[in-house]
């Protein structure tokens, strides 16, 4: 028996509307206790909407529409209505009281996704697809998050499963003809299919970073010496004074976080303290964030002032560069204004100046174009960390098998890493799931979804 459960799917505060989303047995039962209407909801017809009273032992609360969808056509696959009413904090709060003095309980965040998955009314990949499509920071993730909602991950997965589950069950089948020396498959077509699904998980999982960038943005890290101009580079990117600007070196202790868009992908800016010797313990800690914040980043703008000459920050440069060799670095000539005859431009160097706005166009295309090298590789999928570790698993198994076939080893150990591969990439899509790993997804939804 599948519990009622009830709880808002709108944002909470006040709006124009509010939906209350309800689900499990008994649920339009349950309704008709509070709901008065032209017709019963008990009664209704699926996918119809009905305007009445919805009411507190008598007391009206709200004029409301119920939406009634039944068992299996519905997001849950069992009994559900949602029913719409005002936005005001109060109208919607006493209705879902109402509701579980009838005899819901409130649901837990992203319940409602949890049953629809149970149900089969979605796999895995679209369970996760529908959290990245609610918190989406940018136009392409928001896009590979409907296509991935719209099955094409799961249709790829199904079809490379059962593609390796026949060549296995032919690997095994020829065990019982051993004697007769019957190969029911040739070695070179096996391998062939085994390159194909390695080669799909290896792509996946080196485009792992451009992924991270579409869920959670594209991170720039601004750093250099102290009064280099980073905090007013910072302020014009953003188009407005955000960090305060000083003469004084180490105005920056800690670091600042804005972001902008680009192409409509969110860029994280970080405007971080001033690299140099310190005995200050507060701009110490904050050296220490700046190191940490530019391990994450995905591309680095280290900000010279010029007029103290242009090879001022090179050694600053190299040493960062050195240290973070999977990190992308700039070096950014500041303050050109103030200077009257400019040197040549280097590889990887940009003149600005900062409180001009001068130069910020041709950083904002250099922004643009790591993004759009970033993205060039982006499929239907976006790939989380789960789908990146249980892919280079399957990865792993598949290459174990195909150096079994190039050794002629045993077709019953071959097999069986074919199989491990078979249920990995199941886990991707959840044929088979641990209850920790299914409450960790279902932990990030909101409340009503």
């Amino acid at each position: 028996m599948a519990e009622p459960i009830v709880a808002l799917s709108t944002p909470p505060g006040i709006s124009g509307l509010a939906v209350v989303r309800v689900s499990g047995d008994e649920i339009f039962q349950i309704i008709d206790l509070c709901f008065e209407g032209k017709v019963k909801i008990s009664e209704a017809k699926s996918h119809t909407i009905h305007y009445g009273k919805f009411h507190r032992n008598g007391e009206l609360v709200d004029f409301v529409t119920v939406s009634v969808f039944r068992k299996p056509n519905s997001y849950t696959g069992e009994d559900v209505a949602e029913i719409t009413c005002h936005g005001g904090l109060f109208v919607y709060e006493t209705i879902i009281e109402v509701l579980c003095e009838k005899g819901c309980k409130l649901a837990a965040p992203g319940e409602f996704t949890k049953r629809a998955f149970l149900n089969g009314k979605m796999d895995l990949t679209q369970v996760e697809a529908v959290a990245d499509l609610i918190h989406s920071t940018s136009v392409v993730g928001y896009q590979t998050a409907v296509r991935q909602l719209a099955g094409g991950f799961r249709k790829k997965i199904e079809e490379f499963k059962q593609n390796l589950i026949s060549v296995a069950g032919l690997l095994e089948l020829e065990l019982d003809f051993a004697e007769e020396g019957y190969e029911f498959i040739e070695r070179t077509k096996i391998i062939n299919e085994l390159e194909q699904v390695i080669n799909f998980c290896k792509e996946l999982t080196e485009s792992y970073r451009a992924y991270e960038i579409l869920r959670a943005g594209f991170y720039v890290g601004i750093s250099g010496y102290p009064n280099a101009g980073k905090s007013t580079l910072f302020n014009a990117l953003l188009e407005r004074k955000r960090a305060i600007v000083s003469e004084i070196p180490g105005t920056t202790r800690d670091y600042l976080e804005e972001a902008i868009y680009i192409n409509g992908i969110m860029v994280k800016l970080f405007d971080t303290a001033g690299l140099r010797e310190t005995q200050d313990a507060i701009e110490v800690e904050g050296i220490r964030l700046v190191n940490s914040l530019i391990s994450q980043s995905n591309l680095v703008l280290v900000i010279n002032d010029i007029t103290l000459g242009q090879a001022n920050s090179d050694k600053l440069y190299e040493e960062l560069k050195l240290r973070y060799p999977t990190t992308k670095f700039y070096l950014i000539q500041n303050k050109v204004d103030l200077v009257r005859n400019l040197p040549a431009k280097r590889e990887h160097e940009i003149f600005i100046s900062a409180k001009l706005s001068y130069g910020l166009d041709e950083l904002k295309k250099l922004i643009a174009e790591e993004l759009k090298m970033n993205q060039a590789r982006i499929t239907d999928v976006l790939l989380n960390q789960r789908h990146y570790q249980l892919l280079k698993r399957a990865s792993m198994e598949l290459e174990r098998a195909k150096e079994g076939l190039l050794s002629q080893a045993e077709n019953e150990l071959i097999a069986e890493d074919i199989r491990r591969a078979v249920t990995t990439l199941g886990e991707i899509i959840g044929d088979t799931f641990r209850e920790d790993v299914l409450n960790a997804i279902f932990s990030k939804f909101c409340i009503g979804k």
